[in-house]
């Protein structure tokens, strides 16, 4: 049986991993998370990661801070070790961190196709990887990959971005299949365009205009509200919900 409603959304106890946690959709994911009582390891390229990290109830004493380039496999296998020797265990793993390095198919190159499968795949899949040993070991965890509406529909000008978001959904429902009986789930989520700083600017003017006119709900979305799926997600309310890619994109996908 569920707990009481609010009971199931308590992550006091919980170790969660934000990769990309110091801006945006991974910030608000992580300030909601540590509103719910989790312990926060924020793993991100920029070095603001540190004085983020203060912004959270309990900063550097109930917190973890980790500025690293995940892109390299020994990096990351570094932040993992960092963080297991702070914590000892992860019970939650939310892969936000990701690129969009946008060009028309004809003039894609080799150094762009690589870089944006490298932090949009191989980075999930190497974190899930080193952090889901332990999770099922524990015989419980909760992972979150972030894709994209782009991971369900054709994009111009993105087919590197595309094929890392769709290879990330098809990733999720592997692990899912896999970890499923060792109390693991995986799950992702796909937004639209998303009003965070570096959203607003790339879509800022008639760009941006252009494109809400092709939304039913007529708007981008909110970091918090992706957050507020993500929290859903890890919380007790979704034990049966794996390998699931849950679009939130204003109806973007349906017309």
């Amino acid at each position: 049986m569920n707990p009481p409603f609010a009971q199931g959304f308590d992550l006091n106890g919980k170790i969660a991993v934000v990769t990309g946690g110091a801006s945006g959709i991974g910030w608000a994911i992580a300030e909601l998370f540590a509103a719910q009582g989790a312990q926060l390891a924020l793993l991100d390229l920029s070095e603001s990661v540190h004085s983020m990290l203060e912004r959270l109830p309990g900063g550097t004493e109930r917190h973890l801070a980790v500025q690293t380039d995940l892109s390299s496999l020994e990096s990351l296998t570094s932040a993992v070790s960092g963080v297991l020797e702070r914590f000892s265990k992860v019970d939650i793993l939310v892969n936000n961190a990701g690129v969009a390095l946008l060009e028309e198919a004809t003039n894609l190159s080799e150094a762009q196709w690589d870089a944006t499968l490298s932090i949009n795949l191989k980075t999930p899949f190497f974190l899930a990887q080193a952090l889901g040993r332990g999770m099922i070991v524990h015989g419980y965890g909760r992972i979150v990959n972030l894709a994209s509406q782009a991971s369900v529909i054709a994009l111009e000008r993105h087919a590197a971005y595309c094929a890392s978001k769709a290879g990330l959904v098809s990733l999720t429902q592997v692990l899912a299949a896999e970890w499923a009986q060792h109390g693991v789930t995986v799950n992702a989520i796909s937004p639209t365009v998303v009003e965070t700083e570096l959203g607003k600017k790339a879509w800022a003017g008639e760009v941006g205009e252009a494109m809400k006119r092709k939304i039913p709900l007529g708007r981008f979305g909110r970091p918090e509200e992706i957050a507020a799926l993500a929290l859903y997600l890890v919380s007790e309310h979704a034990g049966l919900m794996t390998g699931e890619n849950i679009v939130i994109d204003g109806g973007y996908t349906i017309v």
